[in-house]
Order: structure tokens, then sequence, then C-alpha cells
């Protein structure tokens, strides 16, 4: 006669928790830096649209023979006489959710700024 002996497979609950905890612990470590690396990457792309602003309005000013006292109207302005190259001809926006708005003057450096400027960390600002 045989006797059958049975052997349950699987983890147990202490096992699962630990790798639980283990999973929890790289997770509090991970977002908080991948949060951070987000608002960098974006603040990096504002600061670099703003550049491209700007330089289509210098650009306009040279090809115009504006004087330094002189700006375009609008953003707009610049993308639609083919100062600002943008995909699809729309205006460049702040990834974080801000908008751009240009000096009085092509004379004033910067002269592109984005509404959230030194609001956010890092920082929106043209230097």
């Amino acid at each position: 006669m045989k006797i059958k002996t049975s052997r349950n497979l699987g983890f147990t609950l202490v096992e699962i928790m630990i790798v639980v905890a283990i999973i929890g612990l790289l997770a509090a470590i991970a977002i908080p830096n991948f949060i951070k690396a987000r608002a960098t990457s974006q603040a990096n792309a504002c600061i670099n649209n703003m550049r491209q602003i700007d330089g289509g309005e210098q650009e306009w000013a040279l090809e115009l023979n504006q004087p330094s006292t002189a700006a375009p109207a609008t953003v707009a302005v610049l993308v639609s006489s083919n100062y600002v190259h943008t995909a699809g001809n729309f205006a460049p926006t702040c990834p974080a959710g801000g908008t751009y708005t240009l000096a009085a003057s092509v004379g004033i450096s910067p002269v592109v700024t984005c509404t959230l400027g030194a609001t956010v960390t890092p920082a929106h600002v043209l230097k």
C-alpha cells in the first residue's frame, strides 16, 4: 500500500510580503526621481522654445529693417512668416502649460518669457 503525501507548491505569505516590500521600496526611490527628470526636461524644452522664438524675432527685425524698439505683435506672426519653424505651423507651446509673451521691443534681451517663469522648479527662464 502506498502512502500519499501531498506537497503544496507555492510561496508562503512571508515570502510574498518580502517581495512586495522590496518592490514598494524601489518604487519609493524611483518615482520622485522620475518626476524631477520630467520637470527638468519640460524646463529645457520650454527654454529651447523661447530661444527659437527669440531667434525668429531677431531674424524678423533684421530682414524687415526694424528699429531696436520694434517688436512683432505675437508669436503667431513669426510662425506664419516662417521665422519660427514648427511642426504644422503652430506656435510653440510650453510643455508644462505656460504661454509665451514677447517683450515690447527687439532690443531687450531676453525678449521671450514663459508665464510659468520662476514660479516652477526648475525655472523656465531664457538667459
